[in-house]
């Protein structure tokens, strides 16, 4: 099982580029985007000098040496914005890791950095379709606080 890591003040720009392009759901049957789309802005939000923003938090899952998950937070106007006092919240584990309990370890040690920092919760933007991560983010208890048809917006609030 890896090992989780709480708050890496520095991460690489190109392992952030490599999580940030695995955080994308891609549904069954589909193409992947070209990894060239994290160069858009409404991508790039969530990695561009990271480590230099009030609100970036990251902490990580490392086996032999290795980064194999990723969850970080950042107060930006992202697709989960809130507003400008709580973070948004990116992660992703590498396939060959999923499903073995190392996002929810990444979440529970991100949100208790979170409160500890006094930070008020963690907003997030999830795609109903991606139904293992919308799975996590309900029985950790984040709430919906919007919705469409296609993504719900979902926020833990650390001041309960």
């Amino acid at each position: 099982m890896p090992t989780i890591i709480a708050d890496i003040k520095k991460i690489p720009e190109e392992t952030l580029r490599e999580f940030l392009y695995l955080a994308i759901f891609v549904p069954e049957g589909e193409k992947a985007p070209e990894k060239s789309i994290i160069d858009l802005p409404e991508l790039l939000l969530y990695i561009e000098n990271f480590g230099k923003k009030r609100g970036d938090i990251a902490v990580a899952a490392v086996s032999e040496n290795e980064f194999v998950g990723l969850a970080w937070a950042r107060i930006m106007h992202d697709y989960g914005h809130i507003d400008d006092e709580t973070p948004s919240l990116a992660i992703s584990i590498r396939e060959e890791y999923r499903g073995m309990g190392i996002g929810e370890k990444m979440l529970r040690t991100l949100l208790r950095l979170l409160l500890e920092k006094g930070y008020p919760g963690l907003s997030l933007s999830v795609q109903k379709e991606n139904k293992r991560a919308f799975a996590l983010y309900q029985k950790l208890r984040f709430e919906i606080v919007r919705e469409d048809a296609e993504e719900a917006i979902m926020l833990f609030r650390l001041n309960r």
